[in-house]
């Protein structure tokens, strides 16, 4: 739920005018940042974890209506199974500890890809985040787990076939997994990598991208604001002419 007012926005060097709806993040450079500092990867996977809380609630703060975070992709699943405990603990750990905070903050929890191949446990804590905030009106937080998106979408149009429902682009869009989230405005890569990974492919179309260098578990709100600030010095033209006529 947004905390601040126009004028502290700005104080931050922000326009308020140009916060984008719907942030989407590939949160990528755990291992490394572990790797750079000779420290086990379960370590850059904690740090990454404990990134989440200042970057989520500074986007709840400044109005941010959606914001999608690449958690674990359905290629996460080819990593060591000793890796995928680690980080499956992680997701338990996370929601156990953060959930009232979030709740408090009227923030909407929802998991997006195929949550079934999760162990039990972990299905459990995604499922009571979800179950507690679900009539929350603030910050809608899409975590992707298990996702992919090519995946999502012979899933949307498997789910328009079924319905009867012709395979348009309206069509399509109802059955996404954002559907209540609406395309993606900014998407944001950490990291130094410049793909887009199978993330949000539909959602993306017309998404404003920004990659840096900066590991995720050192993606601060600071980091943040230089990429909204980023985002709000391009022209968005989805197609059409520049604004002053201009080719």
């Amino acid at each position: 739920m947004r905390k601040y007012t126009d004028s502290e926005i700005r104080a931050f060097g922000l326009n308020p005018e140009r916060i984008p709806k719907h942030i989407a993040i590939v949160m990528d450079g755990n291992g490394r940042w572990a790797t750079d500092r000779g420290l086990p990867r379960a370590a850059g996977h904690r740090a990454g974890v404990n990134a989440l809380r200042e970057i989520i609630r500074f986007c709840s703060d400044i109005g941010v209506e959606s914001l999608t975070l690449y958690a674990f992709s359905t290629e996460n699943r080819r990593r060591p199974k000793e890796e995928i405990g680690i980080l499956c603990g992680l997701l338990i750990e996370y929601f156990n500890r953060e959930i009232d905070e979030l709740h408090a903050n009227a923030v909407r929890i929802k998991s997006i890809g195929d949550l079934s191949w999760f162990p039990p446990a972990v299905r459990e804590a995604v499922q009571n985040a979800m179950t507690k905030t679900a009539e929350n009106a603030g910050l809608k937080l899409n975590i992707a787990l298990n996702y992919g998106g090519r995946a999502e979408l012979v899933h949307a149009a498997r789910l328009a076939l079924e319905h009867g429902e012709p395979l348009d682009e309206g069509t399509l869009s109802k059955y996404l997994d954002t559907a209540d989230s609406g395309d993606v405005d900014l998407m944001i890569r950490t990291g130094g990598e410049l793909r887009v990974s199978n993330f949000l492919l539909w959602q993306i179309a017309y998404a404003e991208l920004y990659f840096t260098d900066t590991k995720w578990p050192d993606f601060t709100r600071e980091e943040l604001i230089k990429a909204l600030n980023d985002f709000a010095g391009r022209e968005r033209r989805f197609g059409g002419l520049k604004t002053d006529g201009a080719k």
